[in-house]
């Protein structure tokens, strides 16, 4: 049975408006500090695509109202999901920014898990961001690592999905920076703790994590059984 969601959150930034927006409201922007690779048709009417893994998501753009207001919208799946999101972006003194964002939509399936991991998704996101506008600002960033992410609430341990890093910038540290960062934004979430789940045959990985505080644990075999 499917379900309406709404996220929002509201973040201070050390940046301009005019700063902010090119982080929000530009292809390379976003690049700088979400996920996947996005390009933005800059006018009311025009498109955002986000492209993750192959898949491409697109959405027609609602709100054009630089620097201060930038929304879009997916078209409905046949089974009624779509997603809408909202930017809202207002000039503080000094140089500041608060920067608000409304994330809703309708969902299918197993909802909750979905919307769960949107919440705990924009925390991370939006702390990525904050730190690329305070120390990075105007400059073009490329993901070189990528990591997910899950808190079930104060108090309770939180979950890093195996984390990727490209090819090309394997060695280099970034796996241990990108996992320290995560599970320093676990422990603003309130998580008790953080772990990880990887194969024991994952080498590398396991270097990644140790290096980053991790403790390794006894190991656990996987259950199966054939379908029919």
């Amino acid at each position: 049975m499917g379900h309406e969601f709404e996220v929002r959150r509201r973040i201070e930034l050390a940046a301009t408006p005019e700063e902010v927006w090119q982080a929000i409201a530009t292809g390379p922007g976003v690049d700088s500090w979400f996920m996947g690779r996005s390009r933005i048709e800059p006018r009311q009417g025009g498109s955002t695509r986000l492209t993750v893994g192959g898949a491409t998501e697109e959405a027609t753009i609602t709100s054009w109202e630089p620097p201060g207001r930038f929304a879009y919208r997916t078209e409905p799946g046949q089974d009624g999901t779509f997603m809408a999101f909202e930017w809202l972006v207002e000039g503080r003194d000094r140089g500041s920014t608060v920067l608000r964002l409304v994330h809703e939509g309708f969902l299918e399936g197993d909802w909750e898990s979905e919307y769960e991991a949107m919440r705990t998704g924009w925390d991370m996101y939006l702390h990525t961001l904050a730190a690329y506008l305070r120390y990075f600002p105007g400059r073009r960033g490329r993901p070189v690592t990528a990591l997910k992410v899950g808190a079930a609430g104060p108090g309770k341990p939180g979950l890093l999905e195996p984390m990727g890093a490209h090819r090309e910038h394997r060695g280099r540290g970034h796996g241990r920076a990108i996992t320290v960062a995560a599970a320093a934004a676990l422990q603003e979430l309130g998580s008790s703790s953080a772990t990880v789940l990887t194969p024991s045959s994952s080498t590398g990985a396991l270097a990644t994590y140790r290096s980053a505080g991790f403790r390794p644990s006894p190991e656990i075999r996987p259950l199966h059984r054939n379908a029919y």
